[in-house]
């Protein structure tokens, strides 16, 4: 259901495409897991986890931890240019004011 979601969303244009590729990954490798158990099972023997569908619920959550982990590292990017982009607009803001007032004080007192 959620890999359903996540291409409506991809194909509404709500989720960018590199921003999908962890959710359809966490996906297909809860799928892959679900489905084929003997998989899940040679996992947990070889991890040493006694009840194999909790290995599945691990594996989800560390997926979920590694898209945490992801958008804290884009949300701090975007935090950092938003931060430059408004230092920058505050200076374009302060030259423009300072250009019109040193346009006004030089024109001739005719045009004032």
């Amino acid at each position: 259901m959620l890999f359903g979601v996540v291409i409506d969303f991809i194909r509404r244009g709500l989720l960018k495409e590199k921003y999908s590729v962890l959710w359809l990954a966490l996906c297909v490798a809860v799928m892959v897991l679900a489905v084929k158990r003997s998989i899940l099972d040679t996992i947990a023997l070889k991890l040493g986890v006694s009840y194999p569908p909790s290995l599945l619920f691990l594996v989800a959550f560390l997926f979920i931890l590694l898209i945490l982990l992801h958008f804290s590292v884009v949300i701090s990017i975007l935090h950092e240019k938003n931060k430059i982009l408004a230092q920058e607009i505050t200076m374009l803001r302060h030259i423009v004011k300072q250009g019109r007032d040193a346009g006004t004080s030089s024109a001739p007192e005719s045009l004032e």
